[in-house]
């Protein structure tokens, strides 16, 4: 699967942002989930005037989105982890755990748990052309403890 092709002009005509734009070249930084917390503040905002409104008799309905709003903003704040470990340390971080010289990797972020915890997944491939491995590791991007064993395989070769 080679994943959805847009041609440069369609991008263009329909104001694709240049983070989006996959046929963008060079370093590409993964926005950090901590950044939830800003619209956990604008949660508690709403859900605070939604409140003020109920208070003031606008709607007794307005107790409902006031809970449901102030809900989101617990949620949001619950599940705004730091990116304490970026792309490329932790592309490092796989080499130095895979049992073989890495050649090309890729990594790609993941969340866990009712609580979204970030975790890079990293597969690495042996510095072979062809290469004769594979690897597959995981780390905690808060923490860049590892999660599980390193998981390797050998790859098929060309006849």
């Amino acid at each position: 699967m080679d994943g959805i092709r847009i041609p440069a002009e369609v991008a263009e005509a329909a104001g694709v942002p240049d983070d989006l734009d996959s046929g963008q070249l060079g370093p590409y930084r993964f926005p950090s989930p901590a950044r939830r917390r800003i619209g956990a503040r604008i949660y508690v905002t709403a859900g605070l005037l939604a409140a003020l409104g109920a208070l003031a008799n606008l709607g007794t309905g307005l107790w409902v989105v006031a809970i449901g709003l102030l809900a989101l903003a617990y949620l949001h704040y619950r599940t705004a982890w730091p990116l304490a470990v970026g792309q490329e340390q932790a592309l490092d971080m796989a080499a130095s755990l895979s049992p073989f010289a890495v050649g090309h990797a890729s990594a790609a972020l993941g969340f866990e748990g009712g609580r979204s915890r970030p975790v890079w997944n990293l597969v690495l491939y042996s510095a072979e052309n062809p290469p004769l491995f594979r690897a597959l590791v995981r780390l905690d991007a808060v923490s860049g403890r590892q999660l599980d064993e390193v998981y390797t395989e050998q790859l098929p070769q060309p006849d």
